[in-house]
């Protein structure tokens, strides 16, 4: 069962920023698909899993000593809302692909909790996406996803998997937690990809 909390007032502006259907809000809405889990930063550990069964893996301190970035973006909730200009920092996940060989086409993003989202290999690559673990200036708090998720501010939120332990790359497609309830496979706010028949 969805968890929804305070955040989801807001109304619809005229602003050629905003995808269709969308509203702008200068809140942080929280949704997740479950309980918020809470990890140790001591036993919290990062992983890039090949086709193959190559693991490479960071520990908290390893993680973080990786270089990193600080993407300024837009984020776009499927339940409507998008707030622009959020401050992030991470690591772009093509620092933590540089060293890894695969023939993959599709990474399926594994969160503590148990959940799961599926995307295409090339929408995490040439700048496209970071594991964030600040928001704002200050630690990503466990309610928004900490202490890391993946950031993909050009497909709707859902598949900035919150809580993220591992980057599974695949050969094929495999359908995360969402997508196998009805939401779209792919996910692009421009082209209002909610749900599968969009």
């Amino acid at each position: 069962m969805a968890v929804i909390t305070r955040g989801f007032g807001g109304r619809r502006r005229d602003d050629t920023n905003l995808p269709p259907g969308q509203y702008r809000t200068d809140d942080f809405p929280v949704l997740s698909a479950g309980p918020t889990p809470r990890i140790g930063l001591d036993e919290w550990e990062l992983a890039v899993v090949t086709e193959t069964g190559q693991r490479s893996t960071w520990s908290w301190a390893e993680f973080t000593a990786l270089p990193a970035d600080e993407p300024t973006v837009d984020i776009h909730c499927v339940t409507h809302w998008s707030k622009f200009g959020t401050s992030w920092r991470g690591v772009s996940v093509d620092t933590l692909l540089a060293d890894v060989e695969t023939a993959a086409e599709y990474v399926v993003a594994h969160s503590y909790g148990g959940y799961t989202t599926n995307v295409p290999l090339e929408d995490l690559l040439d700048g496209q996406a970071w594991v964030a673990y600040e928001f704002d200036g200050e630690p990503l708090e466990p309610v928004h996803g900490g202490p890391a998720r993946l950031l993909i501010p050009h497909l709707y939120f859902w598949k900035s998997a919150k809580w993220l332990r591992a980057l599974e790359l695949r050969l094929d497609d495999e359908p995360g937690f969402w997508e196998t309830a009805g939401y779209h496979n792919y996910g692009d706010p421009w082209r209002e990809q909610r749900y599968q028949a969009d």
